[in-house]
């Protein structure tokens, strides 16, 4: 059964299940949803807490001997397994459907992991799992998901904030729910259930967002020339190396300008999409690109990637990441400019 993090809690109180899958690409979440389990497991007697994680060598054999065994100091069990971003292979998959075989009332399984994949999910192991139990996928969140995770966790913590204190929080700490929530904590603790404007939040706020290339390439096929900047400022902050983002940007115009050579020649989208590999969740901001940026435009932006590689090898930049920033506008909002650069002596 699926079950979204924020009706994990509503969840949680109807009945305990006996396995639960939390995969996603939110750590944080994650975190919390194990901690909400473990916390309701607790209060129904399963006090003793087990913990794995995969690596190599991992002896697949203890887990089951931990599942089936009785506890020494508890009445019953919880076990915690960590994937660490792995698949559990052949021998792994054969585990957890013995588990589900077997099916202990006194013992209770999480097992965590990155991004629960469409192959994942179609596996017979995560289905013999989810069939019996509850799967969490944890989303990184943005926009209206994420102003809602907020005002949860405000009101989990009586915390009166006003809207523009909120919205200065989440500019600050976005893609990082960890430093958010700390932040919140924080807040919760010096100021109580007082009303907390945007003043009292930037006094003790540190820049806490944090991003990375795929976030910049989203922002610069929607064509958001503002959040395409806060970005590859962040990113320039965490000295992320300019060939990096470079070959980023590089990928994208290749693919719009391979889209838009076989438009012109008569290919459907939905036929391009699936030779390029283009997913139904990249679909939408890849189309408002192409409907932005002409070939004309991305033959020029792709000559303006050239020119950022010869000039960054022969060392004539005067500045990479102004000279990026200068060709992610391009990218957003067609302009004609000039790369940063002095001439070779």
């Amino acid at each position: 059964m699926r079950c979204y993090a924020n009706q994990l809690p509503s969840e949680l109180n109807k009945a305990l299940q006996p396995f639960y899958l939390v995969f996603g690409e939110e750590p944080f979440q994650i975190a919390q949803c194990a901690q909400q389990i473990r916390s309701k497991a607790k209060q129904q007697g399963f006090d003793e807490v087990i913990k794995f994680t995969l690596m190599p060598g991992f002896d697949w054999q203890e887990l089951i001997a931990q599942y089936q065994s009785m506890s020494l100091f508890s009445a019953r069990t919880l076990i915690e397994l960590d994937l660490n971003s792995q698949k559990p292979g052949t021998v792994g998959s054969q585990t957890f459907k013995k588990l589900v075989e077997l099916n202990n009332p006194d013992t209770l399984l999480i097992v965590t992991g990155a991004k629960a994949s469409q192959e994942i999910q179609r596996s017979a192991w995560f289905k013999a799992l989810d069939k019996h139990g509850v799967f969490v996928p944890c989303y990184p969140l943005a926009g209206n998901h994420l102003q809602r995770w907020l005002d949860e966790q405000c009101n989990r913590l009586s915390i009166n904030m006003q809207n523009d204190a909120k919205r200065t929080l989440i500019d600050a700490t976005e893609g990082n729910l960890l430093a958010c929530f700390q932040e919140l904590e924080k807040l919760s603790l010096l100021h109580g259930n007082a009303l907390i404007d945007q003043q009292l939040v930037l006094q003790g706020l540190l820049n806490q967002a944090k991003f990375d290339i795929f976030d910049l390439s989203d922002a610069l096929l929607q064509g958001n020339s503002h959040q395409a900047i806060k970005i590859l400022t962040k990113l320039a902050d965490h000295n992320t190396e300019a060939v990096t983002i470079l070959w980023a940007i590089n990928k994208e115009a290749n693919t719009l300008l391979s889209l838009q050579i076989g438009l012109l020649q008569g290919e459907s989208l939905t036929n391009l999409f699936k030779q390029k590999a283009i997913w139904k969740n990249q679909q939408g901001p890849v189309n408002q690109a192409l409907n932005r940026l002409s070939i004309q435009t991305l033959e020029h932006l792709i000559s303006l990637l050239a020119q950022f590689d010869a000039s960054y090898k022969q060392g004539t930049l005067i500045k990479p990441y102004q000279a990026l920033a200068h060709i992610c506008l391009v990218f957003c909002q067609p302009v004609e400019v000039a790369l940063p650069a002095h001439p070779l002596v």
